[in-house]
């Protein structure tokens, strides 16, 4: 079988995610065969390195050893059972270890199946709380530019990345967008605490005229993925989070793509010494295996849900799939990882090791900004470096990116004119060497005009 008998297969019958489609008329669908580790291959032979972590999921490789002996164990023991009324114990347990390791204050562990669903819960949730509470004008959730939080309407409705959200508009509730802290437009000399500090006084305007009719603030701590890896400070959310007590507003942190260690701490808002009252948590949950979320509150959310039944104030959301147990068993042993392999000191060193690679890009005429918060990194093309001047978005040079760094057995998948690395943390120094090299020459084709 070949990547060709495959690929005509699959474009018979299979629609893609993000994906015109038509470009498969020119760029044909890569099969994939087997992954072992960091690298993927297909039924040619032609091994990829997964510089992405498959879409920012996989956090210790593919076919890894730990988490495929605990799924093969769970698999002999049950793999799913309706939760409600019922209960396993791989939920319990894995309950406990993120009550345990998430920031202080957050009791409580709701399941979901993918990060969406976790905002969408957080979402209706933070309304909810403020109408068991009688404070039923509070409709309304405040959100940043260039943020992204998932593609259901209630997600897309508190994102702001053009590209998703303009098609459904229609859609989509109304909500209060502010301003990023995003340090791209910082000016020169201006330090990321600076400028994130300046950025956030149009938060507190905005949380000071709308607060009666605000439930939350809806924010991605320090990195905005989605809208092209912009970055802050976590300044910023301390200040956010003294914000919104001062003014009666939830704050939810979005950390689906920054959780586990992808900033340099397990999770991002540590950086900031603030607890949310939603953390909504997906992605490398389950090292990339199985689809599973978990919204984190507090016992103070809870209690306002909590009574008898009569009252109509419990909680009526439910995913099918809810507390999966195989799922459940996943996260706890990329858990289990976390501890017993000393992940986040290795992944300063590993981030430490990227941060020099990544030095020559800085001089790079078409480079407006190489930046990095931990384990995530991301240079930003122009077409001008002074004005910082964009290219047009038509010319695809992404794209040209991508389709070279295949060809060198290397994904990249960049998010239009920026190009960033988010690999999986098993990664070596030679296998960083090739993504990073692979992405220099990739850059110097893309940006020949």
């Amino acid at each position: 079988m070949t990547n060709r008998f495959f690929s005509s297969r699959d474009l018979s019958v299979l629609w893609h995610p993000c994906t015109q489609m038509k470009d498969h008329e020119s760029y044909p669908v890569i099969p994939i065969k087997k992954g072992q580790g960091v690298w993927l291959e297909d039924f040619d032979g032609n091994r990829y390195l997964d510089a992405i972590s498959s879409w920012w999921v996989n956090l210790f490789g593919h076919a890894n050893p730990e988490i495929n002996a605990a799924l093969k164990d769970q698999l002999e023991m049950l793999e799913h059972v309706i939760f409600a009324g019922f209960s396993h114990e791989p939920a319990i347990q894995l309950a406990e270890k993120l009550v345990s390791a998430t920031p202080e204050g957050l009791g409580r562990v709701f399941y979901a199946d993918n990060g969406s669903s976790a905002v969408e819960v957080a979402l209706k949730m933070s309304f909810h709380y403020w109408r068991n509470c009688g404070q039923t004008q509070k409709t309304k959730f405040i959100t940043l530019e260039n943020s992204y939080h998932g593609e259901t309407l209630g997600a897309l409705a508190v994102g702001n990345v053009a590209l998703y959200k303009e098609t459904y508009a229609p859609l989509l509730m109304e909500v209060v967008t502010v301003p990023s802290p995003d340090c791209y437009y910082r000016e020169s000399g201006e330090s990321w605490a600076d400028y994130s500090l300046r950025k956030f006084g149009l938060m507190e305007a905005a949380l000071k005229e709308h607060a009666g009719s605000v439930c939350a603030v809806i924010i991605e701590p320090l990195v905005q993925c989605a809208g092209n890896m912009r970055m802050y400070d976590p300044v910023y959310l301390k200040l956010l989070r003294t914000a919104c007590d001062k003014y009666g507003v939830h704050l939810i942190a979005d950390e689906i793509a920054v959780g586990f260690g992808r900033t340099g701490t397990l999770f991002a808002c540590e950086q900031a010494g603030i607890s949310p009252d939603f953390l909504c948590l997906s992605k490398g949950l389950t090292g990339g295996y199985l689809p599973l979320s978990a919204v984190l509150t507090t016992n103070t959310v809870y209690q306002a849900f909590y009574g008898d039944y009569q009252k109509l104030t419990a909680f009526l959301h439910s995913h099918s799939y809810t507390g999966n147990a195989l799922a459940c068993r996943a996260a706890l042993a990329t858990l289990e990882i976390f501890q017993s392999q000393h992940i986040i000191a290795k992944n300063r060193k590993l981030a430490t090791f990227i941060a020099q690679r990544l030095q020559r890009f800085n001089g790079h005429p078409q480079v407006a900004e190489v930046r990095q918060t931990g384990m995530i990194a991301a240079v930003e093309l122009v077409k001008n470096k002074v004005t910082r001047e964009p290219y047009p978005w038509q010319e695809r040079r992404g794209l040209k990116i991508y389709q070279y760094a295949l060809a060198k057995g290397v994904l990249l998948r960049p998010l239009g004119n920026v190009v960033y690395f988010m690999p999986p943390y098993i990664i070596g120094e030679e296998e960083i060497e090739l993504m990073i090299d692979v992405a220099w020459q990739g850059v110097q084709i893309a940006t020949k005009d």
